[in-house]
């Protein structure tokens, strides 16, 4: 990680501003992030990764996140896609793309906010897939899918026509019958190349799929857990980096600061716990990805983004006028933690989605 740390500090660190108040996309720091092997955890070494897991990815994000979210998000959208396409039985694709996003030549995004969501019964569909000889034509639109350009790849399902169930595939934005268009604009992570999707009779061939309707519940069980269990990376750099702005004020300020409710110390505590639990459950996907961890990865993600929202006001807090100035960290800090509190899956969706759990007599 040695390398890593260095490159978010040389080349990272002083372009968070330009990526969060112009939106400018870090593209060089990801070319450079890959070929350090950032994103090749969750890769096996037979398709150019590293294999040092989920849980390498996560220590990546998190290191990053203490400096950038944005950057984080989008090494939560690449490693995500790398992990999609490497749990996937098609061995064609896997040899065709993998190699070339585990080292950062090419970049790529996950679409499946309105996939998790629909199948949750949150939202309706937006994309539907026809079978046609050698592979299907899908249709629609996706608002924002993050990590995109020309050039670069993503990973997105939606349901079969007439049908019902699932399909996942790889999208390439250069294709005929889709199309990038920019969307609207968000007040913190606009430096992530999010852009809404048209699909118009758009075709996706065989040697893109990555499940079929027959194989995609079982895909889908296989992806989720470690999809949403790698967000953690951005809490936890998130969480850290608002007890450091703490800190940064407690001797000057500590006889004022005394009367708020969140202290360095007591986050502390809950961070190291949030940290704990996190790299346990990354391990054991790491050893089985198809560990039956889901509610505990659920818990845990929730933890996070309840956490990231304490921890972010509390450094609001503390730093009090100085925070609020528009290039200080602790009001970046505290839209950033809103963004961990609302991407899918939102608190409000884990929330619902541990509710369903528990009243299925699954709480573990």
């Amino acid at each position: 990680m040695t390398d890593i740390k260095h490159l978010i500090a040389d080349r990272l660190k002083p372009r968070v501003t330009a990526i969060d108040l112009e939106g400018e996309y870090p593209q060089d720091f990801l070319h450079s992030l890959g070929a350090l092997g950032g994103f090749a955890g969750v890769v096996s070494p037979a398709y150019g990764g590293n294999g040092l897991g989920l849980a390498h990815s996560i220590e990546v994000m998190e290191e990053t996140a203490k400096v950038c979210l944005s950057s984080a998000f989008l090494i939560w959208c690449q490693t995500a896609c790398l992990r999609y396409l490497q749990l996937s039985e098609n061995d064609k694709v896997k040899n065709e793309l993998l190699a070339h996003l585990a080292c950062g030549r090419l970049l790529g995004g996950t679409g499946l906010s309105n996939t998790l969501k629909a199948n949750a019964d949150i939202e309706r569909s937006l994309l539907k897939a026809h079978r046609v000889a050698g592979g299907y034509v899908i249709n629609g639109n996706l608002p924002w899918v993050s990590n995109l350009g020309k050039g670069h790849y993503f990973v997105t399902g939606c349901p079969l026509e007439n049908d019902g169930r699932l399909v996942f595939f790889v999208v390439d934005c250069n294709q005929q019958g889709f199309r990038l268009v920019e969307g609207t604009h968000f007040t913190a992570l606009e430096g992530t190349g999010t852009l809404a999707c048209q699909f118009r009779d758009c075709r996706i061939s065989d040697d893109r799929v990555l499940a079929h309707a027959e194989d995609s519940a079982a895909y889908l069980a296989k992806i989720k857990p470690g999809m949403i269990l790698g967000q953690m990376g951005m809490g936890l750099g998130l969480i850290g980096s608002c007890i450091d702005l703490i800190a940064a004020v407690g001797s000057a300020q500590s006889s004022i600061n005394q009367y708020l409710d969140d202290q360095a110390d007591d986050l502390s505590v809950l961070l190291e716990s949030a940290h704990r639990e996190t790299y346990r459950l990354a391990a054991l996907l790491d050893s089985d990805p198809n560990a039956q961890i889901l509610p505990d990865v659920l818990k845990v993600r929730l933890a996070g983004g309840e956490l990231s929202l304490r921890a972010a006001q509390a450094a609001m807090l503390h730093q009090g006028a100085k925070g609020y100035l528009t290039h200080s960290a602790a009001q970046r800090k505290l839209r950033e933690a809103y963004f961990i509190a609302i991407v899918t899956p939102a608190i409000k969706h884990l929330r619902s989605e541990l509710a369903c759990l528990a009243q299925r007599g699954i709480s573990h």
